[in-house]
């Protein structure tokens, strides 16, 4: 038994405290779970001065969203997924306008940005 908020580094299998986990402070943890969750599931990756949102989501999910903060300009990113798919970016825009979605524009102009990812058949990200 540990934090439900923190990462355990082993889990012990010794009769006397079979199923309690340990080194639950490990440095470096909570950032490869939050690498797990943005990156990995949800697919946020930022490259020099642009990003893309290359998700990996169960089929179920219909819809999801993101607020992200670079500098003074935020971020209002949503990825829809009408087919139910898991994978695959069929076009991205922001502000209404198409963007390539391997390469969405970082800008630092202090505004607020509406992203818009919808999944398909596409691998465009």
């Amino acid at each position: 038994m540990t934090e439900p908020y923190a990462v355990a580094g082993d889990v012990y299998d010794h009769p006397a405290h079979s199923g309690r986990g340990g080194w639950t402070w490990y440095t470096g943890s909570a950032g490869w779970a939050y690498r797990v969750a943005i990156e990995g599931i949800l697919g946020l990756d930022r490259s020099g001065t642009s990003f893309s949102v290359n998700p990996c989501i169960p089929s179920s999910w219909p819809s999801f969203s993101i607020e992200w903060r670079v500098g003074a300009t935020r971020y209002s990113i949503k990825v829809e997924n009408p087919e139910g798919r898991t994978r695959g970016v069929e076009c991205a825009e922001m502000d209404g306008r198409p963007e390539d979605p391997r390469a969405i524009p970082l800008l630092d102009d202090g505004g607020t940005h509406r992203v818009r990812i919808v999944l398909g058949t596409g691998t465009a990200a």
